[in-house]
């Protein structure tokens, strides 16, 4: 951005950044507040566990399936217009959740909500490489829009749980319109239009197969207890559909949505499971307990998001060291020490269910929180790392797909686990220890395999 021409560029800066944080606090807040208000929507709609990983699952797949399409349509289409309307869409997304007469409204929201997150988030990185050429000025940018990564995973479960005690489940829904209309809003008065659609196409057969896949593994898993039959079908479709995706992909080398070559890489094979594997277990515990936690009556809304805050705190506030650490003792250190204590985090919490102590759910939350904060961001610098560089945005990318694949797939099949033994403390038991041990089991790779 030329501020020796503009005598308003730094006031234009400011606005620019204040829309790419707007989307990112929308986008992070989203998952945190929503987890929170499940239980008092199952109570509102009368609708089964199975249904609620719906509401929280129908967006994660969405945004993880067309993660990697957003950031295309916007070099191809202007990335302000698509930036604009995925603020937009999240908008009316956000409304017609607030008002959803229906279980079935409620979910077509989350749907179209998930498609806006798929549009923003893409684009706000894609914008900051463009508008901030300077790599000095770049990296600050960057870090202050990773803060805000950070900020929403903090706040978001506090905020979310004080508004449902306050004005009830709705409301979080609401939390997030100004926050889209005020980043559509700034971004049409102050982003230029730019594009970049010399050699990029819109690879169809992979976005469809690639999304089918993904969808029905996740119908798969949530589908298991009250539909085995269709749970055993849509695991058959994923299979299909996987390996078709696959051969589409092949076809188009390393011009394919998903370079299928950078998977020859072990280290970048292994970053990307082990992002997977990670988020399968955290997005799966930070279901489940508050759930857990308001069916039993044990807290209430606002006191779940206060029970989630010590984890998310420490997420944020040790997600800046991990980069010092790294330096000091290597990249497979610092992953697979984060990723075990992150498993014997969630085994903490798995073997404080059956007593109900409170406090040691908390330590067991707190102790993954700080292996999440010391993981993400050198797994992230295994995946870039193990490319060639002009591969390193479709390695970024992937990561973030692989992220919310994971998500998804632990909401799906923790949540399923859960369910089978519910209202017996066992699901949750069973559930926390699967996902705790897959942590360790992918921390002990980690150590051995990434210098």
């Amino acid at each position: 951005m030329n501020t020796s021409t503009n005598r308003t560029a730094p006031a234009r800066e400011i606005a620019i950044l204040t829309a790419l944080c707007c989307a990112v606090l929308i986008v992070q807040i989203d998952t945190s507040v929503t987890n929170l208000a499940v239980q008092p929507i199952g109570r509102y709609f009368r609708v089964p566990v199975a249904t609620l990983q719906w509401v929280v699952d129908a967006y994660n797949l969405v945004y993880a399936a067309l993660l990697l399409s957003g950031g295309l349509l916007a070099d191809l289409f202007d990335r302000r217009r698509v930036f604009v309307a995925g603020a937009a869409v999240f908008a009316v997304a956000s409304g017609i959740c607030a008002l959803a007469p229906g279980i079935d409204t409620l979910l077509a929201g989350r749907v179209l909500a998930g498609l806006g997150a798929a549009c923003l988030m893409p684009t706000s990185l894609a914008l900051i490489r463009v508008l901030w050429p300077d790599a000095e000025r770049r990296a600050r940018v960057l870090g202050i829009w990773a803060a805000c990564n950070g900020l929403a995973f903090a706040i978001g479960p506090v905020t979310g749980g004080l508004l449902i005690d306050a004005f009830g489940w709705r409301s979080v829904f609401v939390l997030a319109l100004p926050f889209a209309l005020l980043a559509a809003a700034l971004a049409l008065g102050t982003i230029p239009e730019s594009a970049h659609r010399e050699g990029r196409h819109f690879d169809v057969g992979g976005q469809v197969f690639g999304a089918l896949s993904l969808g029905a593994l996740a119908l798969a898993g949530i589908e298991l207890q009250r539909a085995p039959i269709l749970s055993a079908m849509a695991l058959a479709i994923a299979a299909i559909a996987g390996t078709l995706f696959v051969r589409v992909e092949s076809r188009h080398g390393n011009d394919a949505m998903v370079p299928l070559p950078l998977f020859r890489q072990p280290v970048f094979q292994g970053a990307m499971a082990a992002t997977a594997i990670m988020t399968f277990g955290m997005y799966g515990a930070v279901f489940l307990l508050p759930l857990t936690w308001q069916a039993a009556g044990t807290l209430g809304p606002a006191g779940a998001g206060f029970a989630l805050m010590p984890m998310a705190l420490v997420f944020a506030l040790s997600s800046p060291f991990s980069g010092h650490l790294t330096r000091r003792l290597g990249l497979g250190s610092v992953i697979g020490g984060g990723l075990g204590m992150i498993g014997v985090g969630l085994l903490v919490v798995a073997g404080s269910v059956a007593d109900g102590t409170l406090a040691a759910s908390q330590a067991g939350l707190v102790l993954a929180g700080l292996g999440m904060g010391l993981a993400t961001g050198p797994l992230m610098g295994a995946a870039v790392g193990a490319v060639e560089p002009r591969h390193s945005g479709s390695a970024a990318a992937l990561v973030n797909v692989a992220r919310m694949a994971g998500a998804t797939l632990g909401v799906a099949v923790l949540g399923t686990l859960y369910a089978v033994f519910h209202p017996d403390v066992r699901g949750l038991t069973l559930a926390m220890s699967l996902g705790g041990s897959l942590q360790i089991a992918v921390a002990l790779w980690a150590w051995r395999r990434i210098p």
